[in-house]
């Protein structure tokens, strides 16, 4: 794409705030994400004549290697001694990697990389502690919280790219943390901090310092209104791996989830729980998210979902009472909106449960987001079980996925579900049919295989 540039006059480009489109013009929508007045106008740097891989001597230029010569070495990751970042990572911190970590203003991503870089120099790995939008003394103060910390770990409050450059090429740190890329700008671009420009060049300096020194860099990104790290898009495809830290502020607990990794699974979630030291693991998920279940009460039961390898149960509340309006309302937390209007739906056509006058209200107790369908029988569990008020066993869950036709359907890692809910003291156990095969020897624990919605309800 063309760079408009008048005699005498330094080069001009158009980027889409929202998205990074670069255009050579103004337009009044964007035609990357089709969103109205987000082209803002910016100097662009042009590239010096000599310089890049043209003007490299042959001697210097990199040859292709064949794959069976490339050694894969167990020492490439680190590891941080927090094993639930580690397990989102695949296994530990990949030396030469540029991870960035998004997540809402106050959520604890600082904190967090504070305590990585605690336990980074407790091992006597060299940390450098880039920060752009606190002090040293505000950087202490929430230190002394976390613990003691030891000499290689070394702060920097410095917004200058190139200062930054200097300062990571000369100590050679094992890891390094930018907190925050929107604070970092280069005087090579005229634009201010935190504009596409300017956070896709310190994302490719970073970058560079990261392969070329073999230095393992966390980047922090603020994210938008829309849950999304802001800034151009680009700057998720440049990095190795997005780790995205959820949570309610109001709640205790907190997740790191990873949207995208190169080094390993992007399935696998780690829980936090936030405490006065700073965040402490959550070893055993499901025990804490059902901590405070109410016994005895209809529109409840319990489900177990996959996150990556680790099962976790969770509540599932229902309520359906009569609507005072022409229209039924319906309200979902943590579920798929759309997904439970279907499920109402099922109930209606194959099971002649008359939902339409009513409201309807579906909660995952504790806040979590959770869109796997293997969750769909126990939402229409819990909602028969308001619509009809009776109970549900408070020692039962429910696994399967419900058809349009009224079936359930087989989950995968059926096995590792209902080992979960044996081990938390479970004694009811509610599968698809089609999965039972693989528990025939598993004890201790009752389980019942229904082909389709109708024998579910039965059971209650």
């Amino acid at each position: 794409m063309g760079i408009t540039m008048a005699k005498g006059k330094a080069a001009v480009v158009f980027f889409c705030q929202e998205c990074g489109y670069e255009s050579s013009k103004w337009m009044g929508q964007c035609p990357g994400c089709r969103q109205w007045n987000t082209f803002v106008e910016e100097s662009a740097a042009l590239p010096a004549k000599g310089k890049g891989a043209s003007s490299r001597s042959l001697a210097e230029r990199p040859e292709p290697i064949a794959l069976s010569e490339v050694s894969l070495d167990e020492e490439d990751r680190l590891t941080t001694r927090i094993r639930e970042l580690d397990r989102v990572l695949g296994g530990g911190l990949v030396r030469g990697s540029l991870t960035l970590v998004g997540g809402d203003p106050g959520i604890g991503k600082s904190t967090l990389l504070l305590q990585v870089c605690r336990m980074l120099a407790g091992d006597g790995r060299e940390v450098l502690y880039v920060s752009g939008e606190e002090s040293l003394k505000q950087i202490k103060l929430r230190a002394t919280r976390i613990g003691e910390f030891n000499a290689h770990l070394k702060l920097f409050c410095e917004t200058g790219l190139d200062a930054i450059e200097e300062v990571i090429r000369r100590k050679k740190p094992d890891v390094v943390v930018i907190d925050s890329i929107q604070t970092m700008y280069s005087d090579q671009i005229s634009s201010a901090p935190g504009s596409v420009s300017q956070v896709r060049e310190a994302t490719g300096v970073l970058l560079q310092l990261a392969k070329g020194l073999n230095i393992s860099v966390f980047i922090v990104g603020h994210v938008t209104k829309e849950g999304t790290v802001a800034g151009p898009r680009v700057l998720e495809h440049m990095v190795d791996t997005v780790l995205y830290f959820e949570g309610d502020r109001h709640a205790s607990y907190r997740i790191l989830r990873s949207v995208k990794n190169r080094f390993g699974s992007t399935n696998e979630i780690g829980v936090f729980e936030m405490a006065s030291e700073g965040l402490r693991e959550v070893a055993n998920p499901s025990e804490f998210m059902l901590s405070g279940k109410p016994e005895h009460a209809s529109g409840s039961i319990v489900v177990c979902s996959m996150e990556g390898t680790r099962p976790m149960l969770i509540e599932i509340q229902a309520l359906v009472c009569h609507s005072s309006f022409g229209i039924p309302r319906r309200q979902t937390t943590g579920t798929d909106f759309n997904r439970v209007n279907l499920l109402i739906a099922v109930l209606e056509k194959r099971l002649g449960i008359q939902m339409g006058s009513c409201d309807a209200y579906v909660n995952l107790a504790g806040g979590i987001k959770i869109q796997e369908p293997a969750i769909d029988l126990g939402i229409v569990m819990a909602l028969v079980s308001s619509f009809k008020n009776k109970c549900i066993d408070d020692r039962m869950i429910a696994v399967g996925e419900v058809g349009l036709s009224g079936e359930v359907r087989g989950v995968s890692m059926v096995q590792a579900r209902v080992q979960e809910a044996k081990k938390l003291g479970f004694t009811t156990c509610i599968v698809p049919r089609a999965g039972m095969d693989v528990l025939k020897d598993i004890s201790g624990i009752r389980v019942i295989g229904v082909g389709s919605v109708a024998d579910a309800i039965d059971l209650l």
